[in-house]
């Protein structure tokens, strides 16, 4: 264990590369928040203050734009460290999963959950270079395996897909809406 040689050891700042995009980003949501907190609670006459429905998310909001402009201060007073746009792209390219998984939410309403995990298993192991027949099947089967555990052991009720409706009536199209 490292012992501590001053007082300002004991608060030193290590800053880095995109410190300053994210104090920035985290002040303004905070600010953002605290100006709209009238809008979502309520301050109800004759209640004491700890009861009221808008005491708790007034402290925490406040408390979290208070430390937000202090760790932009923080941002702006420490020296400049290069690489802030290679960090701020990092972030970006984790905005890409995000997406996928939207465009995923999306499109099982349409072809059903089956189709749409084993599609978007597959499409994804594809994005992250898992390439070869091996890892395919691996993400087909690991899809399989999520829909029989999702809609078959724990009963999870998923509306069927659009694509479904396109089949004749009967036994098949039932077992498909009900199990796939």
């Amino acid at each position: 264990m490292r012992r501590f040689q001053t007082f300002q050891d004991l608060f030193k700042r290590y800053r880095r590369p995109g410190d300053l995009v994210f104090a920035s980003l985290f002040c303004l949501f905070a600010i953002f928040l605290l100006v709209m907190l009238p809008y979502e609670t309520q301050w109800v006459k004759r209640t004491k203050l700890f009861a009221q429905p808008a005491f708790w998310p007034a402290v925490s909001v406040g408390a979290m734009a208070l430390f937000g402009v202090l760790h932009l201060l923080g941002a702006l007073a420490s020296v400049r460290i290069p690489g802030r746009g290679a960090e701020v792209l990092a972030w970006l390219k984790s905005v890409e999963y995000a997406l996928w998984f939207m465009a995923y939410v999306a499109v099982v309403p349409i072809v059903g959950y089956l189709a749409g995990s084993i599609l978007f298993a597959c499409v994804l192991a594809w994005r992250l270079g898992y390439r070869s027949a091996r890892w395919l099947l691996t993400a087909a089967g690991f899809a399989v395996v999520v829909v029989v555990v999702f809609k078959g052991l724990l009963q999870v009720k998923i509306p069927a897909g659009l694509v479904y409706e396109l089949l004749p009536s009967g036994a098949l199209r039932t077992f498909l809406m009900t199990y796939l």
